[in-house]
């Protein structure tokens, strides 16, 4: 495990090449510290046929008339469930945005979920959704401590009781 973050980024790759894309990836994600709680929550859900469903991406999606994510951009959007004229704000080189190009419901299947409800299998849709930008700080404390916790607020707030987490 390496030390700091240079060895994560400097060490060699398993084929012995210096690593780039998903290598680099997975040998930063072996080597960043992970969080540790003294509790952990649980909460047991309604029936999903009785549940209002959200979605959280971390694709940083926004609408035409919101303002782009930026470059280490902490902060999230709130989709309206109806509103189509959304903007892929993930910037990553390692992120292939053709799927996206065709279909949203690859990073934010809304249209996936309002079928789910006509035929039941969920309660509904919530009114909104909560989007975040994938490139994060290392620690992810403003996410875990702020932002994070007011957009599950306004969730809450929504009637959300379950949120599809849908990570780019």
């Amino acid at each position: 495990m390496a030390t700091n973050d240079h060895e994560a980024t400097d060490a060699a790759a398993p084929n012995g090449e210096a690593p780039n894309g998903d290598a680099m990836m997975r040998m930063f994600g072996d080597a960043t510290p992970v969080p540790t709680f003294d509790s952990t929550p649980w909460v047991t859900p309604k029936p999903l046929s009785e549940a209002t469903v959200a979605i959280v991406t971390s694709s940083a999606l926004h609408r035409t008339s919101d303002v782009a994510f930026a470059p280490g951009d902490t902060s999230y959007r709130l989709l309206p469930s109806d509103a189509r004229d959304l903007v892929l704000g993930h910037w990553s080189p390692n992120f292939d945005r053709t799927g996206i190009a065709i279909d949203v419901n690859v990073v934010y299947p809304i249209d996936r979920l309002e079928e789910l409800a006509a035929r039941g299998v969920i309660g509904k849709v919530a009114p909104r959704h909560a989007s975040f930008a994938g490139n994060q700080p290392d620690d992810v404390a403003t996410i875990r401590l702020d932002s994070g916790p007011r957009a599950a607020g306004e969730l809450a707030r929504d009637g959300v009781d379950i949120v599809l987490l849908t990570p780019v």
